[in-house]
């Protein structure tokens, strides 16, 4: 799993199967579907569950955490268009462009 929560092995999904220690690699610094181990007797997920399970866990990922910044990336002003706002805003003593940035934020809420 990357520092930010996303899925990016088989490995993240084989731990949402089935709960303790199941699974294991015959070879800990290759972590390929080929080098699967499991411990319990159970049956093996085929290589198929396992990249659909992970790119299952990857699409959930990106609905959750990224649909916002996207939405929010198109939403924001353009970067001429924040320096413009933040210059007349020292000049006049405005807000403009803390407005601008909160509405989009507000519009566009990060997921909790």
């Amino acid at each position: 799993m990357r520092f930010d929560g996303r899925a990016d092995h088989i490995e993240d999904y084989l731990c949402t199967v089935r709960t303790g220690q199941w699974f294991g690699w015959s070879d800990s610094s290759n972590k390929v579907y080929a080098n699967l181990i499991v411990h319990d007797g159970g049956t093996k997920p085929t290589e198929k569950e396992c990249t659909d399970g992970l790119a299952a866990l990857i699409s959930e990922w990106e609905l959750e955490n990224d649909s916002y910044k996207s939405l929010r990336r198109t939403a924001y002003p353009s970067q001429e268009e924040q320096w413009d706002m933040q210059y007349w805003d020292q000049v006049n003593g405005t807000t403009t462009w803390k407005d601008a940035i909160a509405k989009v934020k507000s519009d566009n809420p990060k997921p909790s």
